[in-house]
C-alpha cells in the first residue's frame, strides 16, 4: 500500500505541475498578445486617422488592380489592441508598429506638416496607395528613416519632391505612380542605393533625368513613363545590369536610341514608345535575349525592318507602329515562334500582304493598318481553326476582292479592312461565319454593293462596334429582315453612306453610346426618341439637310458631345439642349438659327467646355455669367451686338475666343490677358475701336484683330511678354497634343489670312502662330519687339498708317512664312536681314514709300513683282529678276539727273520731229513741244531702263 500511495501521490504531483506549467505557459503566451500595442503607437495611429476625411469606398477602382477596398480604419478603436487593427502590423517583441497598409481606404485630405505619422519611428512599410491624398509630401514621411517600402501611388500628391527623400537610405521600393508631382526629379533619389523598384510614372516631371541614376546598382524596375522628361537617356542607365523592366514611354526623350541599352541583358520589358527618338534600332538590341515585350512605337524611327530583332526568339510582343520604317517585312520573322502580338501599323512598309505571318502558331494579334502594302489580298493557307483574335490591315493600297478564306478566322473579335479597293461587288455574307466579332471596320470599300443594314446585322450576335462609313448603306425601316437586330451595338459609324432617313433601328439600341451619321442626306427632323437612349454620349449629325429637332419630353442626361454643324436648322436654338446636363461640346455652326443665345444654357455652366455657334443669324449680346469652364467659344459670323462681357475674364480655362464678323462695339479687351490659357483670340471685322493697351498674353499663339477701327501707336516693347510666340515659350511642360481641341471628338477650326489668301484651318496645329493687325488705323513705327516672336509663322500689318523704317529685328523671325506690310507709309530700306529668312515664302511690301536695295536671297526671287509695286525708290538685282517680264517698271524716275533729263528732251524732240516729217511737220513740232514741256509718264517710261544703265555706269566711275 505504501508503494501504491507513493506512486499515486507522485502522479498527482506530476499532474499538478503539468497543469500549473500549462497555465503559466498560456499566460505567458497570452500576456504579450493582450498588451502588445504600445499606447503612444495607438495614439499616433488614431491621430493620423483623424487628420483625414473618410469617404465612400471605391471598390471598382481598386479591384482593377486586385486590391480589396474595405475602409480599413473602420476597425480602429480606442479600447482595442492596435496591433490587431486592419492594415497594422507590429513587431511581435517590442510592440512597435512596423507596417501600415492603408491602400484603398477612402482617405481624403492633405498631409499636415507635422503629421502624427512621424511618431511611428520604426515603420518599415508604408502603403497609402489608391486614396485621395493631396498636396506635397511632408518631411513627416521623409523622416521615417527605417522605411524600406513606400507606396504613395494613385493619389493626388503635387508639387516638387523634396531633396530630403534621399534620407530614406534603407528604401528598396519607392512607388509614386499616378500623382501630380512636378518639377525636376531630385538627384537625391539616386542616393537610395538599396532601391530595387522605382516608379515615377504618370506625373508631371520635366527636364533631364538625373545622370547619377546609374549608381542604383540593385535596381530591377525603372518606370518613368508619362512625364515630360527630355533630352537623351542618361548613359549611366547602361550600368544597371540587374534591370528587368525599363519603361520610358510617353516622354520627350530625343536623339537616337542609345546602344548601351543593349548591355542590359536581363531586360524582359522595354518601353520606349511615344518619344522623339530618330534613326534606326541599335544592333546591340540583339543581345537582349531575355526580352519578351518591346515597345518602340510612336517615334520617328526609320530604316528597314530591324532584322536584329529576329534574334530575340523569346519576344511575345513587338510594337513598331507610328514610325517611318520602310521596305518589306522579312519572311524569316516566322523565327519569332513565341510572338503573340505584332504591331507594325502606321509606317511606310511596302510589298504585298505578308501571309507568312499566319504560319506563326502563337500569333493572335496582327496590326498592319496605315502602311503602303499593295496588291491583292492573299491569305495563303490558314489553319482551321485559326487562333487569330485581331487582324487590322485597313488603310493600305490593297485592291481586289476580300479573300473568302477570311471566313476561317472564326476566333476574330476585331477586323479592320477599311479602304480596301474592292473594285466591284462584295459578297458580305462571308462575314456571317465570324460570330465572335466585337469590332468590325469595313469602311470605304469602293464597292457598288449596297448594304442592307438590318440584314447585315443579323449575321452577328456579339457585335459592339460597326463602321460602314463611305459605303452604300440602306438603313430604311423597310427591310428584308422581319425581326430587328438582336445584338446591342455600342458604337455605330455610318458617315457618308448616302442615308436619306434617320435609321429607325437605332431606337432599340439601348446600349448605344456613339453614333456618327454625318455627311449623309438625312432630311426632316431629329426624332425625339434619340435623346431618350440611356447611355448615348456622342452624336454627330453634321453635314446633312436636317431642319429641326422634335422636342423630347425628358432627355437623358448622358449626352457629352452633340455635333450638328452644316445642316438647315432654323428657328431658335432648342431649349431642350439646356436639359442635357452633362453636355461638354455643342457645335451647331453653319446653320440658320436666329434669335439670341438661350439664357437657359446657364444650366450647362459647370460642364460645357466647347460652344461653337458660328455662321448662324444669332442676334443680341453675348450672355453674361452663364459659363464657367469653357475651353473654346466661337460665335463668329453672326449679328451679335454690344460689348464683350467682362465675365470672360473669369473663364480661367478659356483657350479659344472667336467673335469675328459680328457688330460688337467695344474697346480692346486688354483684361483678357488675365486668362492663363488663352491661345487664340479673333476679333476680326467688328466695330472695336481705340488704342490697344499694352497687355501680357503669355500663351497667345494666334491673334487676329484685323478690320476694326483700332488706332494709335504700338509701344516699342509691346510684344515683349508674348512668350508663347518666342523661344521663351518653349518650356519643358508642353502638351503632347498635336492639334487644339478636345481629343478625338472635337478639334477647333478657324479661317485666317495667310500668304494673301483666306485659309481655312480645319484643325489648328498647337505650334501654329499668327499676328494679324491689318485693316486698322495704327500709326507710328512698327515695334522693335516684334523681333522677339521667333516662333511666328504669319505676320500681317497691312492697310494701316505705320510709318518710319521697318525694324531690322524682323530678321530674327526665323520661322516666318508670310509677311504683309503693304498699304502703309513705311520709308527706308527693306531690312537686308529678311533675305536670310529661308521659310519666308510670301511677302508683300507694296504701296509704301520704301527705297533702296531689295534684299537678296532665294525667297525674294520667288515673289511676284506686285509685291513691290508703288515703292518708287526700290532697286536691285532681285527686283529686276522678279519684274523682268513687266514692261518697263516706273520705279526709278526720281533717280534721273538733270543731264539725263536733257538727253531725254533732245531725243524726244527728234522723235517728235520725225513724227511730223513731211506734210505733218507742223503737227509734229506742236506735239514735241508738249512732250518736252510736260513729260507725261506714259511716254517717259520706255526710256527709263536706258537711263538707269547710264546712271549706274556713271556712279561706278
Amino acid at each position: 500500500m505504501k508503494g501504491f500511495w507513493n506512486s499515486k501521490s507522485i502522479n498527482r504531483i506530476t499532474l499538478s505541475f503539468i497543469f500549473l506549467f500549462i497555465c503559466h505557459f498560456l499566460d505567458v503566451l497570452a500576456a504579450p498578445t493582450r498588451n502588445l500595442c504600445r499606447p503612444e503607437q495607438r495614439d499616433a495611429l488614431l491621430a493620423f486617422k483623424n487628420e483625414f476625411e473618410i469617404g465612400k469606398p471605391s471598390p471598382d477602382r481598386c479591384k482593377i488592380y486586385g486590391i480589396e477596398s474595405p475602409r480599413k480604419t473602420d476597425s480602429w478603436g480606442n479600447n482595442s489592441d492596435c496591433c490587431n487593427w486592419e492594415g497594422v502590423t507590429c513587431n511581435a517583441k517590442s510592440g512597435e508598429v512596423i507596417e501600415l497598409d492603408l491602400s484603398c481606404s477612402s482617405l481624403h485630405g492633405r498631409f499636415h506638416s507635422n503629421s502624427s505619422i512621424r511618431n511611428l519611428h520604426f515603420l518599415t512599410t508604408l502603403d497609402l496607395s489608391f486614396n485621395d491624398f493631396k498636396g506635397q509630401i511632408t518631411s513627416s514621411i521623409e523622416n521615417l528613416s527605417h522605411l524600406t517600402y513606400l507606396d504613395l501611388s494613385s493619389n493626388h500628391f503635387s508639387g516638387q519632391i523634396l531633396n530630403s527623400i534621399g534620407n530614406l537610405s534603407r528604401l528598396t521600393y519607392l512607388n509614386l505612380f499616378d500623382n501630380q508631382f512636378s518639377g525636376q526629379a531630385p538627384s537625391s533619389i539616386c542616393n537610395l542605393s538599396h532601391l530595387t523598384f522605382l516608379d515615377l510614372s504618370y506625373n508631371r516631371f520635366f527636364g533631364q533625368f538625373p545622370s547619377s541614376i546609374g549608381g542604383l546598382s540593385h535596381l530591377t524596375t525603372l518606370n518613368l513613363f508619362v512625364n515630360n522628361f527630355l533630352g537623351q537617356i542618361p548613359s549611366s542607365i547602361g550600368n544597371l545590369s540587374n534591370l528587368t523592366t525599363l519603361y520610358l514611354s510617353n516622354n520627350n526623350f530625343s536623339g537616337q536610341i542609345p546602344s548601351f541599352i543593349g548591355n542590359l541583358s536581363q531586360l524582359t520589358f522595354l518601353g520606349l514608345s511615344s518619344n522623339n527618338f530618330v534613326g534606326e534600332i541599335p544592333s546591340s538590341f540583339g543581345n537582349l535575349n531575355q526580352l519578351t515585350r518591346l515597345y518602340v512605337d510612336d517615334n520617328k524611327l526609320s530604316g528597314n525592318f530591324p532584322n536584329v530583332l529576329l534574334n530575340l526568339t523569346g519576344l511575345s510582343l513587338l510594337s513598331l507602329s507610328n514610325n517611318k520604317f520602310t521596305g518589306t517585312l522579312p519572311p524569316n520573322i516566322t523565327s519569332l515562334s513565341n510572338l503573340m502580338d505584332f504591331d507594325a501599323s502606321d509606317n511606310a512598309f511596302t510589298g504585298t500582304f505578308p501571309s507568312f505571318l499566319f504560319t506563326i502558331p502563337s500569333l493572335t494579334y496582327i496590326r498592319l493598318n496605315g502602311n503602303q502594302l499593295k496588291g491583292t489580298l492573299e491569305f495563303g493557307n490558314i489553319s482551321s481553326p485559326s487562333n487569330l483574335y485581331e487582324l487590322d490591315i485597313g488603310s493600305n493600297n490593297f485592291i481586289g476582292p476580300i479573300p473568302s478564306s477570311i471566313s476561317k478566322l472564326v476566333k476574330l473579335f476585331r477586323l479592320d479592312l477599311s479602304h480596301l479597293n474592292t473594285q466591284g461587288p462584295v459578297d458580305f455574307s462571308i462575314f456571317s461565319h465570324l460570330k465572335s466579332l466585337l469590332d468590325l471596320n469595313i469602311s470605304h470599300l469602293n464597292t457598288t454593293t449596297r448594304i442592307d443594314l438590318n440584314y447585315f446585322l443579323s449575321y452577328f450576335k456579339r457585335l459592339l462596334l460597326l463602321d460602314l462609313s463611305g459605303n452604300h448603306v440602306s438603313a430604311t425601316n423597310k427591310s428584308s429582315v422581319s425581326d430587328p437586330p438582336s445584338q446591342l451595338i455600342q458604337s455605330l459609324y455610318l458617315s457618308g453612306c448616302g442615308i436619306t432617313e434617320f435609321p429607325e433601328f437605332v431606337r432599340t439600341q439601348h446600349e448605344l453610346g456613339f453614333l456618327d451619321i454625318s455627311n449623309n442626306k438625312i432630311k426632316g427632323q431629329v426624332p425625339d426618341w434619340l435623346w431618350r437612349l440611356p447611355i448615348l454620349y456622342y452624336v454627330n449629325l453634321s453635314n446633312n439637310t436636317l431642319i429641326g429637332f422634335q422636342r423630347p419630353t425628358k432627355p437623358e442626361p448622358s449626352m457629352l458631345y452633340l455635333l450638328g454643324s452644316n445642316n438647315n436648322f432654323i428657328g431658335k436654338i432648342p431649349s431642350f439642349i439646356c436639359g442635357l446636363r452633362s453636355l461638354n461640346t455643342l457645335d451647331l455652326s453653319d446653320n440658320n438659327f436666329n434669335g439670341s443665345i438661350p439664357r437657359c444654357m446657364g444650366h450647362l455652366k459647370s460642364t460645357l467646355s466647347v460652344l461653337n455657334l458660328r455662321q448662324n443669324h444669332l442676334s443680341g449680346g453675348l450672355p453674361k455669367q452663364i459659363f464657367e469652364i469653357l475651353r473654346s467659344l466661337d460665335v463668329g459670323h453672326n449679328q451679335l451686338v454690344g460689348k464683350l462681357p467682362r465675365s470672360l475674364s473669369f473663364f480661367s480655362t478659356l483657350e479659344v475666343l472667336n467673335v469675328e464678323s459680328n457688330r460688337i462695339n467695344d474697346t480692346f479687351p486688354f483684361w483678357l490677358s488675365s486668362l492663363p490659357k488663352l491661345q487664340v483670340l479673333v476679333l476680326r471685322s467688328n466695330a472695336f475701336h481705340g488704342p490697344i493697351h499694352e497687355a501680357t498674353f503669355p500663351e497667345l499663339r494666334i491673334i487676329d484683330i484685323s478690320h476694326n477701327r483700332f488706332n494709335g501707336t504700338l509701344p516699342t516693347e509691346y510684344f515683349v511678354k508674348w512668350s508663347a510666340m518666342s523661344s521663351l515659350g518653349k518650356n519643358e511642360d508642353q502638351s503632347n497634343e498635336k492639334y487644339m481641341g478636345s481629343g478625338l471628338y472635337y478639334q477647333d477650326s478657324m479661317v485666317l489670312m495667310n500668304k494673301g489668301v483666306a485659309m481655312e484651318l480645319v484643325r489648328i496645329l498647337t505650334i501654329y502662330t499668327a499676328v494679324d493687325f491689318s485693316g486698322n488705323r495704327f500709326e507710328g513705327e512698327i515695334p522693335k519687339s516684334i523681333g522677339l516672336l521667333k516662333e511666328l509663322l504669319v505676320l500681317s500689318l497691312s492697310n494701316n498708317a505705320f510709318s518710319g523704317h521697318m525694324p531690322s529685328s524682323m530678321g530674327n523671325l526665323t520661322a516666318l512664312e508670310s509677311l504683309d506690310v503693304s498699304k502703309n507709309k513705311l520709308t527706308g530700306e527693306i531690312p537686308q536681314e529678311l533675305g536670310d529668312l529661308s521659310f519666308l515664302a510670301y511677302m508683300n511690301f507694296s504701296h509704301n514709300q520704301l527705297a533702296g536695295l531689295v534684299p537678296g536671297g532665294q525667297q525674294f526671287l520667288t515673289q511676284n513683282c506686285s509685291a513691290f509695286e508703288d515703292n518708287l525708290g526700290l532697286f536691285g538685282s532681285s527686283l529686276e529678276e522678279v519684274c523682268r517680264d513687266i514692261h518697263t517698271p516706273a520705279s526709278h524716275q526720281q533717280f534721273e539727273t538733270p543731264e539725263t533729263e536733257e538727253e531725254d528732251e533732245d531725243l524726244i524732240s527728234w522723235i517728235a520731229a520725225a513724227i511730223g516729217f513731211g506734210p505733218g511737220i507742223a503737227f509734229g513740232l506742236m506735239f514735241g513741244y508738249i512732250l518736252v514741256s510736260y513729260k507725261p509718264e506714259w511716254f517717259m517710261n520706255p526710256f527709263d531702263r536706258n537711263n538707269r544703265r547710264q546712271k549706274r555706269h556713271k556712279t561706278t566711275h
